[in-house]
């Protein structure tokens, strides 16, 4: 039997074999735990809402999601400890929209979004709100705007670090108003939330859904919010389009992704079980109440959105002329 038509038909059986593996993966995944990596701190959107799918993939697929903190460098760290682990779905990246702006914003990271990784499925997207520390005079957008431009750099916004969405609204705010502001970066959003609230930071951008409690407790002047309308959450607050800064927008959202290579059964049946989750009628209104809006896509057009924001991105920062500090 000649040797070329051996190895043709070894390689033909061993195709066969790994299209019957593939379904067999999918079928018995996750068959150990599952770590979720959560590249910023505890305490803010991105830990929540890992926590709250962590339990309900859990519940769904019977076997345990184990969410692990692994905050610094603007969520190079965490990110980068995904990449490098095995691509077998038991390893997965809780990840937001300051993903897609470190690709322009941070040159020298050791991974490349769209090249390392893989689109699992989005989760949710919340409006921001601008809050300001009681003690501030300015009360309102305008107020602030003038006092900025009246005081240059004596005023400062708290961030949750460099590239994240906290810290890219504060400076399309500065871009667009013609303001300057101190960045103060945190290692998390929690940091950043209690020296605003405790009068150390003068302002922040910070996730509706983790501060319209504080707003509604008095505990911060809340000055406008950065979605196209008004948030549910907060409806006497305007957005900053409506209070002196038109065409201003700014969200944080929500997704996973997984190491590239790992299986595509694995990768659909996780983004299968997320669709039913965020898309049922009591989890938009839950999260609706909290002022999140649930995502569903498929890991293609997950993919797609994400290539996009990352172009729109790397415009602003251009023009921006945007820098980490």
């Amino acid at each position: 039997m000649p040797i070329l038509f051996i190895r043709r038909t070894l390689l033909a059986l061993g195709l066969v074999s790994m299209a019957a593996i593939t379904p067999a993966m999918a079928q018995s995944y996750p068959a150990k735990p599952v770590r979720i990596i959560v590249p910023f701190a505890a305490g803010g959107p991105a830990d929540v809402y890992a926590r709250f799918m962590a339990q309900r993939l859990q519940d769904a697929l019977g076997q345990s999601f184990v969410v692990d903190n692994r905050p610094g460098a603007g969520s190079v760290i965490g990110t980068d400890a995904v990449a490098k682990s095995t691509p077998d779905g038991y390893t997965l990246l809780l990840m937001s929209n300051a993903h897609t702006v470190d690709e322009s914003l941070i040159a020298n990271k050791p991974f490349q979004l769209m090249r390392d990784f893989v689109a699992v499925a989005p989760i949710n997207y919340s409006d921001l709100v601008l809050v300001a520390t009681p003690s501030l005079p300015d009360s309102t957008l305008k107020a602030l705007i003038a006092d900025a431009k009246a005081r240059p750099g004596k005023l400062n916004y708290a961030s949750s670090g460099p590239g994240t969405p906290y810290h890219m609204a504060g400076e399309l705010f500065k871009s667009m108003a013609g303001v300057y502001l101190v960045h103060i970066p945190y290692r998390g959003s929690s940091g950043a939330r209690t020296d605003v609230i405790g009068g150390q930071v003068d302002v922040m951008f910070d996730a509706v859904t983790t501060m319209a409690e504080q707003v509604k407790a008095g505990k911060v002047k809340a000055l406008a919010t950065t979605g196209k309308q008004r948030s549910e959450v907060l409806p006497d607050v305007p957005t900053l389009h409506e209070a002196g800064v038109p065409g201003y927008e700014a969200t944080i959202w929500l997704g996973l992704m997984a190491p590239r290579g790992t299986p595509k059964a694995v990768v659909d049946k996780l983004n299968e079980a997320m669709s039913k989750i965020v898309g049922q009628p009591e989890i938009k209104q839950l999260w609706g109440k909290q002022g999140a809006t649930p995502m569903v896509m498929s890991p293609e057009a997950f993919d797609k959105y994400m290539r996009e924001d990352i172009a729109k991105w790397a415009g602003v920062i251009k023009t921006a002329h945007i820098t980490v500090d």
